[in-house]
């Protein structure tokens, strides 16, 4: 019987090195398998996954001596917190651990998008030259609206001030006179949600999925941006009505967008078809904050964090 399992990939020098000594289930795949999953945390006192292990009823019911979960990221959906909370299960989100992987998504997926230039390949192989359709847009001058000014929004801010962009902000938790608004790297400007779609060329998203937030972004919401704004989800999915984007890019009343995340993942053939014949359109698998540098980084920070909570610190 396992001490702890871990039910999606992670970095296995992360394991070796922080959870020496524990009894560790490492298995990816259990994710996939629920029966298994559930078997393996009878008796284990922590449970590490990541955006797709749902620790929630039947499992955690399962799981009936758990002391403490690991969450290999910051997103807190696919657990039931009131839940663990209940039980004395404490949760640990890896907090910052891959702020700079998510941001970087950001900023270039917004330069791809804005120059357009990069879909060309079969054609300049066979020969053609399409010079004149490929002449797209530069990000220096252009502005940039974040809905949502938390950590990840703030490095991402501060990559693309470096770029000459405009940065405005959409937080309601977040005061006029909060010193946020005043960053090492330049002035956010504080806008509403109407005014922010209006101004920005480019719409980055940093919120969590809530009630107030399901569908924020929807057909009216998507009326109110510039026709040829680029918007970019690496948040949650579900805060994107996903019909009502494709519809608007399809109907060319936006430049473009780019989603990470979706309202049921993985995205189901279903669910995809209704992206099919979308213009400058990218769809990526829930990947933003996942490079081989910040894998290491959420790793460390997890594993530290759950040996020290059965150690009793």
């Amino acid at each position: 019987m396992a001490d702890i399992v871990v039910s999606e990939f992670m970095d296995e020098a992360a394991i070796a090195a922080s959870l020496a000594g524990f009894d560790v289930l490492y298995d990816p795949g259990l994710v996939d398998r629920p029966d298994d999953l559930a078997a393996a945390v009878t008796g284990a006192r922590a449970l590490i996954v990541r955006n797709r292990t749902q620790v929630r009823g039947a499992l955690l019911a399962a799981a009936d001596a758990l002391v403490c979960v690991g969450r290999l990221g910051v997103g807190l959906d696919n657990i039931d917190v009131a839940a663990c909370e209940a039980r004395g299960v404490r949760v640990f989100p890896a907090t910052g651990a891959n702020d700079i992987g998510v941001a970087e998504y950001v900023v270039g997926t917004a330069m791809m998008l804005m120059r357009g230039a990069y879909g060309a390949t079969d054609e300049v192989v066979a020969g053609a030259w399409p010079r004149n359709r490929l002449m797209g847009r530069e990000v220096y001058g252009k502005t940039l609206g974040l809905v949502g000014f938390g950590a990840i929004a703030k490095e991402t801010g501060k990559r693309a001030a470096a770029l000459g962009m405009t940065i405005v902000a959409y937080d309601p938790f977040v005061p006029e006179d909060d010193p946020a608004w005043s960053q090492p790297w330049g002035r956010v400007a504080k806008r509403d949600l109407d005014a922010l779609l209006a101004e920005a060329d480019v719409v980055s998203l940093h919120v969590p999925l809530t009630e107030k937030t399901k569908n924020l972004i929807d057909a009216a919401a998507l009326a109110g941006c510039k026709p040829d704004a680029i918007l970019i989800n690496a948040a949650r999915g579900g805060v994107v009505d996903e019909p009502a984007l494709a519809a608007a890019l399809k109907a060319g009343r936006l430049g473009g967008a780019a989603l990470d995340v979706f309202a049921s993942e993985p995205l189901s053939a279903e669910a995809g078809a209704v992206f099919a014949g979308c213009p400058n359109l990218v769809l990526t698998p829930h990947i933003a904050g996942v490079s081989v540098e910040s894998n290491v980084r959420v790793s460390a920070v997890t594993a530290e964090n759950v040996r020290r909570c059965l150690e009793g610190a």
